[in-house]
């Protein structure tokens, strides 16, 4: 009996003898780990330590305060409340928080941050270096702020009134619009059907200053706080440092009750038809509202049982989904049934489907067919046996690796437990109870609680999608779908069950024929009998992963422009396939328990293997890996699923705002170049099935032109017998490959394009891409990460906050070795279309300024300061080793020796980066495109 059997077999002993004497009403025990503490003045705290990440912190003030608390004079102030805690605070005036924090490399909007929901407000500073206590006592300062001492400056809020509004403008998306058509009928009567957070713009752009102070006052108070502090830190010190910060903060005299929100029953079924002419597909969906449990009930072991039947439920429903989409010619595109969370004290359950162009019908009852199905038979014992093992596997993974478990997942248990109630356990206790719960699940049980979410009451119909081209079904055309599905003969599930092994045959291996020490990696470089080279490294920080790398220079550049379609998707076929003689549906029947999986890409310049497994499944991963070259599939009914799908896709995509960017970009960015195919009917007519296997075939083989890279918690001892059965046993021809310079490039010069779009909300996105041809070197890259640093912190301040022209400019910033080397910097962001030449103007006056002046101290060292921060922290990390030693074999460059990172830092200088600059923006190629709403 092997470990993994012989544990199923002492969890379900255990369930059996011991189970039975739980009781589920039994208040489950409060985690030992956390300090949970309440100030005279009503603030809570939650105090704990881990060093996941090593020497960090992160803090956290949690507010039970949203948008469902406002006034209608004052929808959307509570969001807008949120930006205004990093506009002015009693100790931080200005932008004092984030310049403050911004020197020791926490960033804003990498780790300062915040949100708004509904029903909540949340409020973080994350990977904070934790061995200077003063900087952690600054975070609390900063937190103490937050809670009661916000300047609220009336020029601050005037200047923010443009970024909230830019904001507005973004978040207007298709599917932002069909959500405001969506909550009226679906929250009807709730408070809820009138507050989307962003609020209303007349409201933004006009409020008087009092109104947001008055909401500030009101609801900003200290028994609706938390605190949450998490890191590797002196939890007694914390605490005390917590209660002399937080308790001179003044309790509110008289405080308004905080209202629970409730969500009006209905027997009738609601109907909506949202609809918005640049949405992209059409979908139907049934929303069933069910009753949260209570807060006593969540306290109780009841609620891990019934989470855990949910997680059941919707494990075994979506795996016969993804049996439907298997098929030549699924009824839809896409579709979902399951229990999921609501707003608060409310469940719901969903049916979802993405139908075909004019298919709805179709669709909806092709979903309903499979929800009814399980109603009427229920689930398989087989069924329930493959979930509950893969859970059970998974528990046990996840228990090894619980010292791994990062600040911010222990910060949502916590604000879990103050917002909502549910509970804070250790997960020692966690996996010991379902460790002994899971096998004690019966079919009864998950059958029972599918039925909690099949009622009649409580419904709405959600039908959705574009305004213009497509018939959407009528809510008596829904209602008749929804009673012929009731009324038809509907056979029970057959679970097929799978059998055999992966690999059937004795494989010839080959021996390692020579070896090398990797000294600078602490690993080792394998050269196998069939001219494989492995390269390993034992890297346990990741106790539960073993990561499997892998190229072959080559990809879809040996290919002329008439293939690209078959050569770009042959991988992906392949995958959908399965592998060897198992279809994609019984391999993953197969693989039940396991936790490998293997998959190839064919890129542009290369072929490449990624895979993953827990140590013990490595031999599983390797198998999968032979699999992959020796006996791929290319099943002709999968080939016809995901065509026929992509073509009912398609028909949606025409003429989209959406699709026209992509494809604008794309040709203008490469020049027109033949190569650059767009991907619509002509694209889908090019592919082929044949030449997809022939490619795949020729790109997919030949061990001794791939370097293989593994890296994990695993031996030299166990990984060497292993690598030399099954990379050993790879075919070999012995070629020496490379990619083929096809001559796509940016077009040169200054390339200017205004395209008009009709857009339903009036908006600009603006481009404009830098490129240089230019040596490739270590240090040219880190000159262009701090460039781009800097560069977003002067359009943060200039065009974000100075002019509140935009919510955020974006940047990128990257560097190509093949097939030219050359850099560049690309910035976008959306705008009123009115200013979007005043704000590119501003783009452009900073690349000047940078060329003409060096940036400040300040900004270099900020910026400075967040990479080495950075780096300091990935690191210890399995995948930080796996990404050097590719690079390394790639590049020739070791990016893990401090000479290619902290010995260059240290040396760098403002006058570097402006030298750099100068030698990246000066004679550049530049693409400058603005995409506009028509006028």
């Amino acid at each position: 009996m092997n470990i993994r059997t012989f544990f199923l077999s002492v969890c379900l002993f255990l369930g059996l003898g011991s189970y039975g004497q739980v009781d589920l009403q039994r208040p489950l025990p409060a985690d030992p780990n956390t300090v949970v503490g309440k100030l005279p003045n009503g603030i809570t705290y939650y105090i704990r330590h881990n060093e996941e990440p090593k020497d960090r912190a992160s803090f956290y003030i949690i507010r039970n305060v949203g948008a469902l608390l406002e006034n209608d004079d004052q929808n959307g102030l509570a969001h807008f409340l949120e930006h205004m805690a990093f506009n002015g605070t009693k100790n931080f005036p200005g932008k004092g928080i984030i310049t403050t924090l911004e020197k020791y490399g926490v960033t804003f909007g990498g780790n300062i941050n915040a949100y708004t929901a509904q029903n909540e407000t949340v409020y973080n500073i994350s990977a904070v270096p934790a061995t200077d206590v003063r900087l952690l006592d600054t975070c609390l300062l900063i937190l103490h702020d937050w809670s009661y001492y916000l300047t609220l400056d009336g020029d601050e809020i005037d200047a923010e009134r443009g970024v909230i509004s830019e904001e507005w403008r973004t978040r207007r998306t298709p599917q932002f619009r069909l959500l405001a058509q969506t909550l009226p009928v679906l929250f009807k009567d709730s408070k809820y059907a009138e507050r989307d957070v962003i609020g209303d713009l007349d409201i933004i752009k006009n409020f008087k200053h009092q109104t947001i102070r008055d909401f500030y006052r009101e609801w900003y108070r200290t028994d609706l706080e938390a605190i949450a502090v998490v890191g590797d830190f002196d939890v007694a010190r914390m605490e005390q440092r917590v209660k002399e910060i937080f308790s001179s903060i003044p309790t509110v005299e008289n405080p308004k009750p905080r209202p629970f929100f409730e969500i009006p029953g209905h027997e009738e079924i609601y109907y909506c038809l949202a609809t918005d002419k640049e949405v992209q597909q059409s979908s139907v969906s049934i929303t069933t509202i069910l009753p949260g449990m209570k807060a006593e009930e969540k306290q109780t072991h009841q609620y891990l049982k019934s989470n855990l039947l949910v997680t059941l439920c919707n494990s075994m429903i979506g795996a016969r989904i993804g049996e439907l989409m298997q098929q030549p010619n699924p009824p839809f595109l896409g579709g979902s049934i399951g229990f999921g969370g609501f707003m608060r004290g409310y469940d719901s359950y969903d049916i979802s489907v993405t139908a075909k162009p004019n298919g709805e019908a179709e669709a909806l009852e092709a979903i309903l067919t499979e929800n009814e199905r399980v109603r009427r038979y229920g689930f398989t014992p087989t069924e329930l046996e493959r979930v509950k093992t893969n859970l059970l596997v998974g528990l046990e993974s996840s228990y090894k690796v619980k010292d791994r478990t990062p600040n911010e997942s222990f910060i949502k248990s916590m604000q879990a437990h103050f917002l909502e109630q549910k509970p804070m356990v250790s997960f020692d206790y966690y996996y010991d109870f379902m460790t002994r719960l899971i096998p004690t699940i019966t079919v009864e049980d998950v059958n029972a609680k599918f039925a909690e979410g099949n009622v009649a009451h409580n419904r709405t119909v959600v039908v959705s999608g574009p305004s213009e081209g497509v018939t959407h079904l009528t809510r008596e055309e829904v209602l008749a779908v929804m009673d012929k599905v009731a009324q038809s003969e509907i056979a029970p599930y057959q679970d097929e069950m799978v059998g055999g092994t992966l690999i059937g045959e004795e494989l010839p291996g080959s021996k390692v024929v020579a070896e090398k020490a990797l000294p600078a990696f602490d690993a080792v470089e394998w050269t196998l009998g069939n001219g494989a080279k492995v390269v390993f490294r034992k890297a346990g920080y990741e106790k539960e992963t073993v990561s499997l790398t892998a190229y072959s220079k080559g990809g879809t550049s040996l290919y002329d422009t008439d293939l690209l379609p078959s050569a770009s998707n042959a991988a992906g076929f392949a995958s959908a396939s399965g592998v060897g003689d198992f279809d994609v549906i019984a391999l993953g029947k197969l693989l039940t328990g396991k936790q490998a999986s293997c998959e190839v890409g064919i890129g542009n310049l290369a072929e490449t293997v990624s895979g993953f497994s827990v140590p013990g499944d490595f031999e599983i991963m390797l198998q999968l890996l032979y699999l992959r070259f020796e006996k791929p599939r290319f099943d002709r009914e999968v080939y016809e699923s995901i065509q026929n799908r992509n073509r009912a896709a398609l028909q949606f995509m025409k003429n989209s705002p959406q699709s026209i960017m992509q494809d604008s970009m794309s040709l203008i960015m490469s020049d027109y170049h033949p190569r650059t195919l767009l991907y619509n009917e002509a694209y889908l007519d090019r592919m082929d099935l044949a030449e997809m296997e022939r490619i795949y075939r020729e790109r997919i083989k030949d061990a001794s032109d791939f370097t293989f890279f593994i890296v994990g918690n695993i031996d030299a001892e166990t990984v060497k017998p292993l690598v030399e059965k099954y990379i050993g046993s790879l075919k070999s021809d012995y070629r020496k490959e490379t990619w083929r310079d096809n001559g796509v490039r940016s077009p040169k010069g200054k390339t200017v394009k205004v395209i008009e779009l009709d857009l339903e909300t009036p908006k600009a996105t603006v481009i404009t891409n830098f490129l240089k041809e230019m040596k490739y070197s270590v240090r040219n890259n880190i000159c262009n990460a701090i460039l781009k640093g800097i560069l977003n912190l002067r359009y943060t301040e200039n065009i974000r906050e100075k002019e509140g022209g935009t919510y955020g400019v974006n940047l990128d910033a990257s560097s190509s070795r093949d097939p030219y080397a050359c850099y560049t910097m690309m910035m976008v962001f959306d705008c009123d279309p009115e200013r979007a030449d005043h704000l590119k103007s501003l783009i452009y006056a900073e690349t000047e300024r940078i060329m003409r002046e060096a940036p400040t101290a300040e900004e270099f060292n900020k910026v400075v300061a967040a990479m080495r921060k950075g780096r300091e922290q990935s690191k210890p990390h399995n995948g930080y080793w796996m990404n050097a030693l590719y690079d390394y074999y790639l590049t020739g460059i070791n990016p893990a020796d401090p000479k290619n990172f902290e010995e260059i830092l240290d040396k760098l200088t403002p006058k570097d980066i402006q030298k750099f600059a100068k030698s990246l923006f000066k004679g550049a190629d530049l693409v400058d495109m603005t995409f506009r709403s028509r006028k």
